[in-house]
């Protein structure tokens, strides 16, 4: 049902350019953060490509130097990730762009053409795609990743360093290469086309793939188990202070700000940490009993705020389940009146509205819902796409 091929283009030389160049995706680099600064400061980052002014210059100077070479022969880059004590692995391809009324590539998140011109403009001026897409499959990958990285040796094995600025710091990465045309590559082609893929996350990375009108994307995919999302977390600036609404709510007082159960939310406050069930859930509604939609119905309107609101950051910031002490930091110093952590989304819940999105497509997932972890580093393949 879906198809993939191998991907052709560039990459780095060896180990040493691997940690120069590769960067976590360019929307997770917060402008004006010292992530920013540290991969600004670093001339090989793709950083200077993925958000720099010149990206068609800084991409020569990396082939210039030779710190990436050419690729010609289609292949597969089984990709694993160990952070602490999990480990991670998927592959990546080149997929099949088809539009989302096929259901090959479904969606949980709506797109905007607006949200993709620095992408589109970034693949159009150099002809390649730089950062993947992220998607799940249903089908029983996992094992066949395992059997090639017992057979193989890894083409790159490196520990990402960006100065403890980002989740993926001190991942340690292995990378084995798999030639298409091999009996593994037949067998990863073969597995990957009996079901759809499932968008987890860069879903404006594959609309611009659509709208580039490419044959195929860059694309990482991995079995649906293997993923693991975490909280996304909130911090939250109302037009009505939090202080003025606390009485109007059934607040539980608590003695530590943490992951709550699911249907439950954690808040801090300069007042203090309180813990708030949710007092309807509907059951049968995929996108209304998500947390995240809760709080929509539950909490926002008391704080004068609304949907429309979620993305603009004079009210609304977020940040993944394991900046917990950020949150609170940012509401100390005034930053914003209230922090609120969410229990994760579940694999099963995104299944359910991204199926049911197939049927109607106004169902989607709401907006700053989920956060995959670890993310997927940028860097590893440079792909050459295609125009259709």
């Amino acid at each position: 049902m879906s198809e993939i091929r191998g991907l052709v283009g560039l990459r780095p030389v060896d180990n040493e350019a691997m940690v120069r160049i590769s960067v976590p995706p360019y929307d997770v680099i917060k402008p004006g953060s010292k992530l920013e600064e540290v991969l600004r400061d670093n001339p090989s980052s793709l950083y200077h490509i993925t958000l720099g002014n010149f990206p068609e210059v800084s991409l020569s100077e990396l082939i210039d130097r030779e710190e990436l070479i050419k690729d010609d022969v289609a292949s597969f880059y089984i990709y694993e990730q160990q952070y602490g004590q999990v480990t991670r692995t998927g592959v990546l391809t080149a997929t099949k762009v088809t539009p989302y009324e096929e259901g090959k590539i479904i969606r949980h998140e709506k797109t905007f053409d607006d949200k993709v011109k620095g992408r589109l403009e970034l693949r159009r001026k150099t002809g390649y795609t730089f950062e993947p897409v992220f998607l799940l499959t249903k089908a029983p990958l996992d094992n066949l990743l395992q059997e090639i990285k017992a057979k193989y040796q890894p083409l790159y094995q490196f520990t990402s360093n960006f100065q403890a600025n980002s989740e993926l710091h001190g991942i340690r990465n292995r990378v084995f290469r798999v030639e298409e045309d091999s009996q593994e590559g037949a067998l990863l082609k073969e597995m990957i086309s009996q079901g759809p893929l499932y968008i987890a996350d860069g879903h404006h990375r594959y609309h611009a793939s659509l709208l580039n009108k490419q044959t195929h994307c860059l694309a990482y995919i991995c079995e649906t188990k293997e993923a693991k999302i975490q909280a996304y977390n909130r911090v939250v600036k109302g037009i009505v202070p939090f202080e003025k609404i606390r009485d109007r709510l059934p607040l539980v007082e608590t003695e530590e700000f943490r992951t709550p159960p699911k249907h439950h939310f954690a808040l801090y406050s300069a007042q203090g940490a309180y813990h708030l069930k949710a007092q309807s859930v509907p059951e049968t509604d995929p996108v209304a009993r998500l947390d995240c939609s809760i709080l929509e119905r539950e909490l926002y309107p008391l704080l004068g705020l609304n949907k429309q609101m979620i993305t603009d950051s004079r009210y609304f910031d977020y940040y993944p389940e394991q900046d917990l002490k950020k949150m609170c930091q940012v509401v100390d110093e005034g930053q914003y009146d209230l922090a609120i952590a969410l229990h994760p989304v579940s694999s099963e819940e995104l299944l359910a509205v991204a199926d049911a999105g197939i049927v109607d497509t106004d169902i989607v997932m709401p907006e700053k819902s989920t956060f995959f972890a670890p993310k997927i580093l940028s860097g590893i393949v440079i792909y050459k796409h295609t125009i259709d």
